[in-house]
């Protein structure tokens, strides 16, 4: 990130201090605002004050420089955050048992609103359904403060667009999609991101923007949805789904290459969907055939790799049970340590119920995050030869590809990394 130099800009307060809500403290105070964090993680709170982040493309020396500068804290409480001027909230939003939680929002709504003053302006930036930001999040701010939206403070809706492990795109080179509930909330909004990013792009209504995330990862959602289920017919139809893939993507018009993989995972792909899909249910009594039809294909991948696993042992003499497997990843993304839904999650619990002698090379994640009957071990040759099945779940560019190919017995690709007469791909 960019370090510049500027005049106070006033005080910024971000609740949630993860992938999302981290890089926009950081950013928040190279651009001159005088930034708390809160979060009610204790050992997140204590890394931040540390100067050790726990997010990629959020470095040491990011946290080390905005701490320096005088004008950054973190805190488990709100006791802090007093006559704020702008108090974003992006704290997690996720399904419990296919019903969206919006206990953090409703929590971060009631804690911000006595805090709340004339003039200041709040921004949701957790990803929800339509109509959260108004009929939630709105009467919880005017219910705490005593204020009314619109005439004595701004409220909107920003969705995030973090892609972490994207070395390209971030949050300052991101265009953002921003609204308000009024023109004067959209103004100081518009003003407001554009310290932070370098191109807004406002729409008409915070219902418009909370639609607009949805309809963002729905697209991929269901697209790769589309590639999975192609994937699974394709070896038994004697084709390569990925140069089938790259050779589609030739095409300069009407075509964007989507590719396989075990499944969808993390904070988006597997949750917005089906917060479009359950709010549509609740309020107009339809159900989202797509949504429900790709949910069902993604979330059978990890079962369709362990099929895969157990034909390829099978066929050399080996059942699951028993055998020493190796897998290559548990985040759900390549370069990131973030586990959160990770089809490689699901997958290395389907092997370990299945009776395999399972160990993983996950680089990225903190050892805390790994569940404790996960057993973690280093990518050596020892450890490859050992295994009697290699898979690549999650396609790391820190793993030695080269090693794996020379010295496995066998190897399931689920990521189209790996070469060799011994390599079977997705």
């Amino acid at each position: 990130m960019r370090q510049e130099h500027r005049a106070d800009k006033g005080r910024l307060v971000v609740v949630g201090l993860g992938y999302v809500g981290l890089p926009l403290a950081v950013r928040g105070v190279e651009a001159g605002y005088s930034v708390v964090g809160v979060d009610t993680d204790e050992l997140r709170v204590k890394r931040l004050n540390a100067c050790d982040s726990y997010i990629e493309g959020v470095s040491d020396a990011c946290v080390m420089a905005a701490a320096d500068s005088g004008r950054f804290r973190a805190t488990t409480g709100y006791e802090q955050i007093d006559a704020f001027d702008v108090c974003v909230i992006t704290v997690p939003t996720p399904l419990r048992e296919g019903v969206p939680d919006l206990s953090f929002v409703e929590c971060a709504g009631r804690s911000i609103a006595p805090h709340l003053t004339p003039g200041a302006t709040v921004i949701l930036e957790s990803t929800t359904y339509p109509g959260t930001t108004e009929s939630l999040l709105r009467p919880l701010l005017e219910a705490g403060s005593g204020l009314n939206a619109g005439s004595d403070f701004h409220l909107g809706y920003s969705p995030e667009r973090i892609d972490p492990g994207n070395p390209d795109w971030h949050l300052e080179n991101t265009p953002k999609v921003i609204s308000g509930i009024d023109a004067a909330s959209l103004r100081r909004i518009k003003r407001f991101y554009g310290d932070i990013v370098e191109r807004t792009v406002p729409v008409t209504s915070c219902r418009t923007a909370e639609l607009t995330k949805l309809l963002e990862n729905t697209y991929r959602h269901v697209n790769i949805a589309l590639v999975n289920e192609m994937a699974m017919v394709a070896r038994q139809l004697g084709a390569d789904i990925w140069e089938a893939v790259e050779a589609a993507s030739t095409k300069p018009f009407g075509f964007m290459p989507f590719r396989p993989g075990p499944g969808v995972g993390g904070h988006c792909l597997p949750v917005d969907p089906s917060y479009l899909s359950w709010q549509v249910k609740r309020l107009l009594k339809q159900d989202l055939r797509f949504i429900t039809l790709a949910n069902e294909i993604n979330d059978h991948m990890p079962e369709h790799v362990v099929r895969r696993v157990t034909r390829g042992l099978n066929d050399r003499g080996k059942p699951v049970r028993g055998s020493r497997v190796l897998q290559l990843g548990l985040a759900y993304k390549k370069n990131t340590g973030d586990i959160r839904e990770s089809p490689a999650l699901v997958l290395a619990r389907s092997l370990l119920q299945l009776g395999a002698q399972l160990v993983v090379v996950e680089p990225h994640t903190d050892a805390y995050l790994v569940p404790f009957d996960i057993t973690r071990v280093e990518l050596t040759e020892a450890e490859i030869r050992a295994a009697d099945a290699v898979i690549v779940a999650t396609d790391h560019d820190a793993f030695d590809y080269e090693l794996v190919e020379e010295a496995s017995a066998y190897v399931l690709d689920t990521r189209n990394r790996c070469r060799g007469a011994r390599v079977e791909v997705l």
